[in-house]
């Protein structure tokens, strides 16, 4: 099962809240009979929910605490987190721009280089946070982001594709 991802290479088919449904049925399980953690490279995880690799959703403190809680949370490592120090301002700055300035503003903001040294900073935070570092990058960039994120001690380096 699965689909074709270039020559000789297949990957395994997975499924968003799009594709799935959950109906009330008449059976009920016991929740203490139900184990729903999973592992993933070594790692265990006692929920089974992953954060996206974007930056309106994962930053170190959100990864953090998503390990906290026992789920797991990819930092993109193409963001704003890895651009600059301080990446809240930037955020902000896109959430409340109007609908005519964010495409000029995102633009300007993600115009900004990667900086290595950010990648190896983020990584540390959420590793110093008790969570797995899992961080991602696209497939384009994804040797020399690897590279680094593996010197940084990155636990889990995931290739995404945009959707």
């Amino acid at each position: 099962m699965g689909m074709w991802v270039g020559r000789g290479r297949k990957a395994r088919v997975a499924y968003g809240f799009d594709d799935i449904a959950l109906v009330p049925g008449e059976v009920t399980v016991n929740p203490n009979e139900v184990d729903i953690s999973w592992e993933l490279c070594g790692h265990r995880f006692e929920i089974p929910i992953i954060a996206a690799a974007m930056d309106g959703v994962v930053g170190p403190r959100l990864a953090m605490e998503m390990g906290r809680l026992g789920g797991l949370a990819v930092l993109n490592l193409e963001g704003v987190f890895s651009r600059y120090a301080n990446p809240e301002e930037f955020l902000e700055r896109i959430v409340s721009a109007s609908q005519e300035e964010a495409t000029k503003i995102i633009q300007s903001i993600y115009g900004e280089p990667i900086k290595e040294e950010l990648i190896h900073q983020r990584i540390r935070e959420i590793k110093k946070g008790g969570g797995p570092a899992v961080v991602s990058s696209i497939p384009q960039r994804a040797e020399r982001f690897a590279q680094i994120a593996q010197e940084a001690g990155a636990d889990v380096f995931v290739v995404q594709s945009t959707v």
